[in-house]
């Protein structure tokens, strides 16, 4: 007896069982069993898009002055900060789109806290160490430094230079003096280096319990870093971000480690909140809120119902025609059909996919692609049947001369599904975006089934019958 059918139904059956786990649950969780801490905590609800289930859709634009020109380079890094700014906040269904010239579109579906998320998302995030000396600036203190804004500290100041404010030289004459009012020169800060030296960012708990953040340095900067806190024993080096002081730590020893950790009056959202623009850097170009508006769902519930009730029928259509028409064969595709359509809920769970109502539309197109495969091969079946094949070499024969049928018309479509996305990503189209998503998932899952889980169920349930017995249960 052939065993590999029944290795291939045990393999199946675990799929559904795991499958059948992910498509019930909102949140899965796996425990260590020698320490009981959480291997995989995470959260597997299904998410639905901004026109299902409203939200916030806030328009950006670059916050310099309409003369300059701004690159499509800077928008599309500017983008991607945000959105894993966006991310790391928990707002994972963001869709941000560059409206060029200088605007991106964001949308933010079931947010509970749009005020947080807009201004942590427009700050530039712009962190400096900076060299004061022995002043010790308050937090909150607004100051200007040396950093340019290229990007290069200046030269002319080293780690080891004496900061002291430094007037501008006057002018002299043989005509008699005259007093002038003393005028103070700006207090200029040399920035030691910047965020851009940062390889790690967390946040942790100091031996009090108040929160900090802790920060480790890539290596190229530690030795600077090393050679600075070395030669600045018992001096200051402030923490400013965007040219606002933080905190200002005294440098007790040389750090040589490369890590330090940044100190304040920070509550557990605050130091999230700075932890996160640290981590993911500074934008290219400063961002301000052209508008916000605080969205209801397009479509709603009401849709979503109608675009599952139509689903369902579409369903249940498609079990009696094939189960009238197919017979015995019909029935195992139906089965076959409720494991692809399990398996591609639980993708979509675990990717995760932001269904939109295109989106749900993408999935249910690809219903009708994985029946199509089951209809090629039961075609050919019944064609090797009526030629006098036994069962088991009708279904390897109908099979292997369906596969290359199949295999065309789905890469086909899967090609197709690549331009789409394509299109939607470059041009803003996020709803063709998610089309494209779930019915090239959908795709691949019904090549799965049309490979494995149809044909195994075949040899399964048909290898020992005999055709001349029970021809009606063939449609023959």
């Amino acid at each position: 007896m052939n065993r590999r059918p029944y290795v291939m139904l045990a393999l199946i059956l675990v799929l559904i069982a795991f499958a059948l786990w992910i498509d019930l649950s909102n949140q899965i969780t796996i425990l260590n069993p020698f320490n009981q801490k959480s291997l995989i905590d995470r959260n597997v609800s299904i998410r639905l898009g901004l026109d299902l289930r409203g939200g916030l859709q806030t328009l950006l634009e670059a916050d310099l002055p309409a003369e300059t020109t701004v690159s499509s380079d800077d928008l599309n890094i500017a983008r991607q900060i945000l959105e894993n700014r966006s991310n790391a906040l928990g707002v994972s269904e963001v869709v941000m789109q560059v409206a060029p010239p200088r605007r991106i579109v964001a949308e933010f579906p079931g947010i509970s806290n749009p005020e947080d998320v807009v201004t942590s998302l427009q700050k530039t995030g712009l962190l400096e160490f900076v060299d004061t000396g022995t002043e010790r600036l308050n937090p909150g203190t607004v100051i200007q430094t040396d950093f340019g804004t290229d990007g290069a500290v200046s030269p002319t100041n080293t780690p080891d230079s004496t900061l002291t404010p430094t007037a501008e030289a006057t002018a002299t004459s043989d005509a008699a003096p005259t007093e002038v009012p003393a005028q103070t020169a700006p207090v200029i800060y040399h920035t030691v280096m910047t965020g851009t030296a940062l390889d790690t960012v967390t946040v942790t708990q100091g031996a009090t319990g108040q929160y900090q953040i802790a920060f480790t340095l890539k290596s190229d900067s530690k030795q600077l870093f090393a050679d600075f806190t070395g030669s600045h024993v018992n001096q200051i080096l402030a923490i400013v971000l965007d040219k606002t002081v933080i905190s200002s730590p005294s440098i007790d020893s040389a750090i040589t480690d490369g890590a330090g950790v940044i100190t304040g009056s920070f509550t557990l959202e605050a130091a999230n909140s700075l932890a996160i623009q640290l981590r993911y850097g500074s934008l290219p170009i400063p961002i301000k809120v052209v508008e916000s508006r605080t969205v209801g769902p397009t479509l709603g519930q009401e849709s979503v119902q109608k675009s599952l009730f139509a689903g369902i029928i579409g369903f249940i259509v498609i079990i009696i025609f094939m189960m009238l028409y197919y017979r015995l064969p019909g029935a195992l595709a139906v089965l076959a059909l409720i494991v692809y359509t399990m398996t591609s809920l639980m993708l979509f769970k675990l990717v995760p996919v932001v269904l939109t109502l295109p989106g749900i539309a993408g999935f249910i197109l690809s219903i009708g692609m994985a029946v199509d495969a089951n209809i090629l091969i039961f075609e050919r079946l019944k064609e090797e049947l009526r030629a006098g094949r036994t069962l088991h070499q009708a279904i390897d024969l109908g099979w292997s001369r369906a596969w290359p049928s199949i295999r065309d018309s789905n890469f086909a479509t899967l090609i197709t599904c690549g331009i789409l996305f394509w299109f939607g990503n470059a041009f803003g189209a996020s709803l063709v975006k998610g089309f494209s998503l779930t019915l090239a998932l959908g795709v691949l899952v019904s090549l799965f089934t049309a490979i494995s889980v149809t044909r195994t169920f075949l040899h399964v349930v048909l290898d020992n019958l005999k055709i001349t017995e029970h021809p009606r249960w063939f449609g023959l």
